[in-house]
């Protein structure tokens, strides 16, 4: 069963070569800076990719939607990707 109140969030991070990464967590800020310290995903861990930015982040009330928020954008095409942060707003 899930905490009360606890949220979920999907987020997305720019690299330095223009490369979005997405995740999933329960704290962003603490995500982001575990990015930072290469202690993150493989993916920022190997590739050294820095500076890193926190271009955008999205809160769910379920861990199961957060997961699934994230699936779906990974999913997407970098245009799709592109257009749908442009709808929130996100410009890269």
């Amino acid at each position: 069963m899930e905490k009360l109140n606890k949220s979920y969030y999907m987020y997305v991070l720019l690299t330095a070569d223009n490369t979005l990464y997405t995740g999933f967590t329960d704290d962003v800020a603490k995500r982001f800076k575990a990015h930072q310290e290469f202690r993150g995903a493989k993916f920022t861990k190997i590739k050294r990719k820095h500076p890193l930015k926190l271009i955008y982040s999205e809160q769910f009330a379920t861990k199961e939607a957060a997961l699934s928020a994230e699936w779906h954008f990974k999913h997407q095409t970098r245009q799709q990707k592109v257009a749908y942060l442009a709808s929130k707003e996100v410009y890269i």
